[in-house]
């Protein structure tokens, strides 16, 4: 009776030769007493024991942990209204971000353009202060606005206001201040203080109010290279001065057209006797421009009256 038996390489290779031999022998030989030897080797596959236990407890940790993020994460979902389309009040359109109802910035807030609806205001509010900024491309400010508890500034090179149609009305830069208007009204009561010129086609006041120009410690100059027209429509025009008013006209002539033309306070010339007055009396001009008045008579008077111009 023949047995065959194959090489391992492995340790113990001849122990188990021995033992695949020996058992081929007892399974081939029929009617034999020879007893079956045991095995003296079991290796069990799998986690026992604690191990297992702790597998399980492992696992079921992780469940409920699964469970309560899922479940945290519907709550916050619920709470905070989040929708396809954006969360809460804001939504997400093409055109940009859509806010709802009132909202609180807590950081600055950085976008190119903020609107209101249509059939709405927009307002910004603060406890303290709101400010504007524009900045370049470097990240220098530009242009700041600041809306203050007792006064609004404005830091940059220029400030303009425009009409809806584009026009500028108002402009202010370091060099000048440009109202565009047709018309600039000033309703304070005291009226308005220039401190330096004031350059105007048209000074006028208001229907059935007085205009009043006045200068309380200097000069007051009106200079025209065209001309100057002084025009009351319905009332008198009056010139007070605590020293002289001077009309001065170098190249023309001193023009008063008027149907009455009186002078109540010229001083009435005297002569060496006295004449009789009839109550008219003639005008007369002094060497310095002066004027008096002198008795008529059926020839020129003024000489015979000239102790005035003395």
């Amino acid at each position: 009776m023949k047995g065959t038996a194959g090489t391992l390489p492995c340790p113990g290779a001849e122990r188990g030769q021995q033992q695949m031999v020996r058992e081929q022998y007892t399974t081939t030989t029929p009617g034999t007493s020879l007893e079956r030897p045991k095995n003296e080797y079991v290796y069990k596959i799998g986690i026992y024991g604690w191990r297992k236990r702790c597998l399980y407890l492992f696992v079921l940790l992780l469940l409920i942990i699964l469970v309560v993020n899922f479940s945290l994460t519907i709550w916050i979902l619920k709470v905070m209204w989040f929708s396809p389309t954006g969360m809460g009040h804001l939504r997400v359109t093409k055109e940009g971000l859509r806010l709802e109802g009132e909202s609180e910035f807590l950081f600055p807030l950085y976008a190119k353009e903020i609107h209101s609806r249509v059939d709405s205001s927009l307002l910004l509010q603060s406890t303290h202060n709101v400010t504007v900024n524009a900045r370049n491309s470097n990240g220098e400010v530009t242009g700041r606005l600041n809306v203050g508890p007792k006064m609004v500034e404005f830091h940059g090179q220029q400030f303009q206001i425009n009409s809806k149609d584009g026009k500028p009305l108002f402009t202010v830069d370091e060099n000048e201040v440009v109202i565009g208007t047709d018309k600039l009204r000033v309703t304070g009561p005291e009226g308005a203080l220039f401190e330096h010129s004031v350059e105007t086609p048209l000074v006028k006041a208001e229907a059935f109010k007085q205009l009043r120009l006045e200068s309380p410690t200097r000069s007051l100059s009106m200079d025209a290279p065209r001309g100057i027209n002084i025009k009351a429509q319905a009332g008198n025009i009056e010139a007070l001065s605590q020293m002289d008013i001077k009309l001065h006209s170098s190249d023309g002539v001193l023009l008063l057209d008027a149907e009455t033309v009186r002078l109540p306070k010229l001083p009435e010339g005297t002569r060496g006797g006295s004449g009789i007055s009839q109550g008219l009396y003639e005008i007369c001009v002094c060497p310095d421009g002066k004027l008096y008045l002198s008795v008529a008579g059926v020839g020129s008077t003024c000489q015979e009256y000239s102790r005035v111009c003395q």
